[in-house]
């Protein structure tokens, strides 16, 4: 009886190690939150609205100036970062630098956009080991998207087309069309464009799609 008594107070035992390291596990899995998740959330412009949203990235090349403690100026905008990399003065360095962008409505209803200043967040020893990194920030994509409609305009006897179609951030956009593209798109609903979505670098799950052009 107490040998029975000792083989099911181990296994219980055992038991609930197990469960508490997989409870553990998971714990620790749900903390971890990769940058490069997918499944991300396109930012509509009534969120935008009043926040900022990340708007563009870009990479340049500088030299490494002076040392000043632990952070490293980049020449040659002057720009200060932290020296992680343990670069000396002269080093060639490429940054990836950000843009964000904060949009208001005005009494109309329109959006107006403020654009901020560049500003480096990460450095790289190597141009390709930037270009990875942004290749995964900045997305060209092909998304079908509503189409408001075609119409016509004549001033002078000349006359322009233009295609309104609702973006995945919820505004309008108006695009002048050519006679081809116009016939193409008066009868349709719906229409293929290409879009390059800008995803935030700390929270990947936050992006902004602009249009860049017809599928």
């Amino acid at each position: 009886m107490r040998k029975a008594g000792r083989l099911k107070l181990r296994l219980y035992g055992l038991t609930l190690l197990v469960l508490l390291t997989v409870l553990l596990l998971g714990a620790c899995a749900s903390d971890q939150q990769s940058v490069f998740t997918s499944g991300s959330d396109v930012v509509t412009d009534e969120v935008a609205a009043g926040k900022e949203i990340p708007w563009d990235y870009r990479i340049v090349q500088g030299k490494v100036g002076d040392l000043v403690g632990s952070d490293m100026v980049i020449l040659p905008d002057n720009s200060l970062m932290a020296n992680d990399s343990n670069y000396a003065t002269g080093d060639d360095i490429w940054t990836l630098q950000y843009m964000t962008a904060e949009m208001a409505a005005d009494a109309s209803g329109s959006n107006s956009i403020k654009l901020s200043a560049w500003n480096p967040i990460k450095s790289f020893k190597s141009e390709a080991g930037a270009k990875e990194d942004l290749a995964k920030l900045k997305l060209s994509l092909q998304t079908e998207v509503p189409l408001v409609g075609v119409y016509k305009t004549s001033y002078q006897g000349n006359t322009r087309d233009f295609a309104v179609i609702t973006l995945p951030s919820g505004n309008q956009l108006k695009q002048p069309i050519d006679d081809k593209r116009y016939d193409k798109l008066k009868s349709l609903k719906n229409v293929m464009i290409n879009v390059e979505e800008v995803h935030d670098y700390l929270n990947y799950d936050l992006a902004y799609a602009k249009f860049r052009g017809w599928a």
